[in-house]
This record gives C-alpha cells, sequence and structure tokens, in this order.
C-alpha cells in the first residue's frame, strides 16, 4: 500500500557547546513506495525530539531533563508541534516546523486530468477549473496538467481548451485576459494510463512546476472504471506527493453491482487510503441539492412536517429529453437504473430522509445517510416499471428508437426508463412511498424533488374545491434543473364576491431572485476536493449500502430477461409507470 512513513533513526550523540540541532532528511522507495525519514537529535541527550510523519497523523514524543515523555498525535501537526517544541528550543522549532510545512513555506496544487481527451475533460472538468480560476477561489500557485494516450502538445492542448472555455461568469471585461493567463498554467503529458514510467516522467515535469514549494496533487480520473486500478497504481506509487497530500478523484459507474463494486473499492484501498479517494456524483454539487439540508434544517416551518404524519409521498423525478444519440454502447451496459437511478437519485433520497446530523462535518452528514440507506426495504420488482423508447414520428420528423442506435444490439432488453416504490422502515418515514422516475427520451428535461403533503382532515371547502382532493393537496416543489427554483403549492380563494377556490404558488425562482448566476456542479465539488472537504462524496460503506439495495433487484431482472415496456420518443414514459403510482395512491406531480 502507498503510504508515508517515515524510519524513526537515533543518530550518534554529538557533543556541541551550543544548542542546535542536528538533521538527517532523506528520501527512498522501498517496494516501490515512497517514504520520508527525518531524525534530529539536540546537543543534549535529554533534549531528544522524534517526529515520525505518517498520512493521517504525526507523532511526535519530546523527552524532558526528568526523564518524562510527551507524546502528541495530531491531525495538524504543524501548530501542535510548534506549540510542544517551544519549551525546549523555540527558535529550532521555528525552522522545524518550517521545514515540515508549517511555516511560511509556500504551497502549490498540481492538477492532472487523466484522460484529458476526452469528451467529460473538455465539457466538465477544464470548464470548471477555468470557472475556480476566474473566481480566484484557486490557490496562487497551481498547475494543471492534461495526461492521455492521445499525442498531443502543449499548445494543441490549450487550442482544444479554449474551445469550450466562456466568459459565462458575469461576463465581466476582463475574461479574455483571464482565458489567457489560466491556458498559460495548462499543459499536456502524453502517456499510458498503465505505464509505471510514464508516470515518473509526469511526476519529474509537475516537480520542475512546482518549484521546491510544498507539493499537492489532485488526479482526476476522466477514464473508463476499466483502467481505474491501473492509473491509480501509477500514479500513487510514481507519482504522488512526497510532502504534501494526494488525491484522487473517481468518476462513476462504482461497479455495476455490490461484487464488482466491493472489487474496485479493494483494488483502490491496495494503493490509497480511504480518506484520498473522491468518489464524486456531480448531482451532489447541484446548487439546490446542496439547499435541501438549508431548507429543512434551518426553516422552523418544514422540520416539524418533514415526517410520516403529515407527508404523503415524496418523488424523485428525472427526465431528459434526448436519447443516447450514437453513444449507446456505454449506456447498454448499464442501463438507466445503474445509471441515474442507484447513484443520483438515491444519494438525494439519502440526503431528503435522513435525520438531523451532529454537525455539519463530511463524517456525520455521511454517518446519517448511510444509516438511511440501511433502513430501506429491499426493493421488490413488482414495485418497479421499465421502458424502452421507440421511433415515433412528430410534424414529418422521425426520432429513432433506441436499438436503432448503431452501437446498441438489436436485441437489447436495457431499460431507457424505470420507475420503482422504495420505503424506509424507520420511524421517520414507516409507510411513505419514496417513487423515482427516470428516463431517456422523454416529453422534456428536468430534474425535481415533490414533496406531497396529506390531505386536509374534514376540509371545510370541499364543495369549493371539488371532490378531486389530489388537485388541492399541498407540495413542495424543489426544482434541481433547469431553471432552478423552489416553490409550495398552496389553496388560496380567487379574488372575486364569489368563494371559488385556486391553487397557487408561493414561487422562488433563483433567475429572478438572484442575480449571480449558479455555479457549475463540478465547480463546487472540484473546489472541495481541493480544500479536502469530503461531503459531497460518497463514502466506501455509502457505495456498498447503495448497490446491496439495488443488486438484488438487477439480478432478477436480468436473471429473468424482463422485457421493457415500448413508450414512443417524446412522450412521458410507458402507461405503466402510471399503474405503479396508484397502485401506491400516488398521482405523478409533473403531469
Amino acid at each position: 500500500m502507498s503510504s508515508f512513513s517515515s524510519s524513526l533513526s537515533r543518530p550518534s550523540c554529538r557533543s556541541s557547546p551550543t544548542s542546535s540541532l542536528y538533521f538527517s532528511n532523506h528520501s527512498s522507495l522501498i517496494n516501490g513506495d515512497p517514504r520520508r525519514s527525518l531524525s534530529f537529535l539536540s546537543a543534549s541527550p535529554q533534549e531528544e525530539i522524534c517526529l515520525r510523519s505518517q498520512r493521517k497523523s504525526v507523532q511526535s514524543s519530546v523527552v524532558l531533563q526528568d526523564g518524562a515523555v510527551v507524546v502528541v498525535t495530531n491531525s495538524e501537526p504543524a501548530e501542535k508541534l510548534k506549540d510542544g517544541l517551544l519549551s525546549v528550543q523555540s527558535q529550532e522549532a521555528d525552522k522545524l516546523v518550517a521545514e515540515l510545512g508549517g511555516g511560511q513555506q509556500e504551497s502549490t496544487v498540481s492538477i492532472t486530468v487523466v484522460g484529458a481527451s476526452g469528451d467529460l475533460a473538455k465539457k466538465k472538468i477544464f470548464p470548471a477549473l477555468f470557472a475556480l480560476y476566474y473566481e480566484g477561489c484557486l490557490p496562487q500557485h497551481f498547475t494543471i496538467y492534461g495526461y492521455a494516450r492521445s499525442k498531443m502538445t502543449d499548445g494543441e492542448l490549450r487550442d482544444m481548451v479554449s474551445k469550450t472555455l466562456t466568459c459565462r461568469i458575469d461576463k465581466r471585461a476582463n475574461c479574455g485576459e483571464k482565458m489567457e493567463e489560466f491556458l498559460k498554467r495548462c499543459f499536456y503529458h502524453t502517456g499510458q494510463y498503465d505505464s509505471q514510467e510514464h508516470f515518473v516522467a509526469l511526476d519529474k515535469k509537475l516537480k520542475e512546476h512546482e518549484g521546491g514549494r510544498l507539493s499537492n496533487r489532485l488526479f482526476y480520473l476522466s477514464i473508463p472504471p476499466n483502467i481505474f486500478v491501473d492509473a491509480v497504481k501509477c500514479a500513487s506509487s510514481s507519482a504522488s506527493s512526497l510532502s504534501g497530500w494526494t488525491r484522487v478523484i473517481v468518476e462513476k459507474p462504482f461497479g455495476r453491482d455490490s461484487k464488482t463494486s466491493a472489487a474496485l473499492t479493494n483494488s483502490l484501498k491496495h494503493y490509497l487510503e480511504e480518506d484520498q479517494i473522491f468518489r464524486i456524483d456531480h448531482y451532489l454539487g447541484k446548487e439546490l441539492v446542496e439547499n435541501l439540508s438549508v431548507l429543512r434544517f434551518s426553516n422552523l416551518i418544514f422540520e416539524p412536517l418533514w415526517s410520516r404524519q403529515y407527508i404523503q409521498n415524496v418523488q424523485f423525478i428525472f427526465s431528459e429529453d434526448f436519447g443516447t444519440e450514437g453513444r449507446g454502447g456505454y449506456f447498454d451496459h448499464y442501463g438507466i437504473i445503474r445509471d441515474i437511478m442507484q447513484n443520483h437519485l438515491l444519494q438525494i433520497l439519502a440526503l431528503f430522509a435522513m435525520e438531523t446530523p451532529v454537525s455539519l462535518d463530511a463524517e456525520d452528514i455521511r454517518n446519517e445517510k448511510v444509516k438511511v440507506l440501511r433502513s430501506m426495504r429491499p426493493i421488490q420488482l413488482e414495485d418497479v416499471v421499465m421502458g424502452q423508447y421507440k421511433s415515433t414520428t412528430k410534424g414529418g420528423v422521425t426520432y429513432p428508437g433506441y436499438t436503432d442506435d448503431k452501437t446498441v444490439p438489436k436485441d437489447s432488453l436495457t431499460p431507457t426508463f424505470a420507475a420503482a416504490a422504495l420505503f424506509i422502515d424507520n420511524a421517520r418515514w414507516d409507510g411513505v412511498p419514496f417513487l423515482m422516475k427516470a428516463g431517456k427520451a422523454l416529453h422534456t428535461r428536468s430534474a425535481e424533488i415533490r414533496v406531497q403533503f396529506k390531505h386536509v382532515p374534514g376540509n371545510l371547502y370541499n364543495r369549493n374545491s371539488g371532490t378531486n382532493l389530489d388537485r388541492t393537496t399541498n407540495e413542495l416543489v424543489i426544482r434541481v434543473q433547469p431553471d432552478e427554483g423552489i416553490y409550495l403549492k398552496i389553496n388560496n380563494k380567487v379574488p372575486g364576491l364569489g368563494m371559488r377556490l385556486d391553487q397557487s404558488h408561493l414561487n422562488l425562482l433563483y433567475s429572478t431572485r438572484y442575480s449571480k448566476e449558479i455555479p457549475d456542479a463540478y465547480e463546487r465539488l472540484l473546489l472541495d476536493a481541493i480544500e479536502g472537504e469530503r461531503r459531497l462524496f460518497i463514502r466506501s460503506d455509502e457505495l456498498d449500502a447503495a448497490w446491496a439495495l439495488f443488486t438484488p433487484l438487477l439480478e432478477e431482472i436480468e436473471e429473468k430477461k424482463m422485457i421493457p415496456e415500448f413508450y414512443p420518443y417524446g412522450s412521458r414514459g410507458p402507461v405503466g409507470a402510471h399503474y405503479l403510482a396508484a397502485k401506491h395512491n400516488v398521482q405523478w406531480g409533473d403531469l
């Protein structure tokens, strides 16, 4: 396992009339792992100070003149070490802290986009990094490297990246200048993803740009999952930082089921610690998803209502108005359940339904999310509807079906639409249906959360509002995309002399309320990874719990070769989704 550790050596004592420290500071490779060793000795044997540098903490022991030993272990070694040493050698201690990166030593961040020639890197990662630079969120010293198998020069990379950058941020006048400055920080290195030699060469280039500063390194794996482990192995053993942190962002999919996901996690942990792995789900970086906990925990009117006493059902709806469009090869291997429901929608559900965390600390929040996932009832096949879009003609235009995509097998049974009813068996949510719906080639593009509250008991205005109670139920809608907003459906009297009721919206439309443009999800998540904030990233046990919920269902679907219900391109999806909702006394809110 790649780790930073040090051997504690005790050099022979040296006599000196002055109070000074003697250093032994060297680097070596042991079994391919980077290791640092630091030992030093004061003039007096009774003032020996030993430092053991590890990945997660620093342990220091101070032998005082009376023979007592004080041991300090802390995840923030610089300040604690400095405090502990002042009583022994204040001046020398300050020098030591600076040597270890806790003083005034400058630091730098090197961001390597592995798979830099791919669509994700060009369309999302590089634009997000530029936006962070534009807003002044990146450190003063940073370098961006593109790494891929394609032959490319620095200039060619910059040309490629420049075509995807936009001056969208407030459309300020100096955006062109900022773009030029940003591109000068971008470089390219050609290499194979499983080549130690090529990553060693990358490491050499990174060191040249780091210029002796305290180096921190972030690797973004924008590559297919089957080569994750090879890239991590090479980056960890040949291009890790020896003086700062090393972190790796891993894109979904995280396996196809519990078994493959566990194998991937175990392989990654062979070369990295859990706190170095940042499993990204870009939906968790959406503005309205992050606002979920604020809406609930900082508004007194919502938290008391957030339970089975008042909520009839909760809906998580994801729809795209386009199909696979020539990229069905990847999708056909996973399908809509793995691609959208098991990660994006389930993550939002866990955030929505969790109990109040102890704090906003990443571990406290992720602990509560795991509790929700582990409390969920196994998904029954009869509570799932699947569909696949077929060719249709509208207005003289013919839209292709899923199997018309040349990259998709003609006999494919992969669902492009799925709806499911899930249940959380705990005191807060017992009996409340959580409905998910996700599909491609539907009538609209949207992602939203709909909270439908229970009917008013003994409603005095039934005669004025009609017999359809579902039309008069209160509903809280959180629109994640597009046109981000939050609105609450309430019943209101129509102005006039008569008593006629109407359903109106208390509407918070972000584009109207806030002049500032909403950042892209990748901007937020990249910044969090650089700052070490893990709240919006998925922990390994959280991933295990998510797969444990969906794997039995997926295995049953594939074993029985379930045939999806066909629906026309551009429609609202298969009719079976409406029967599923009716089965649980629910009406889809997006009708």
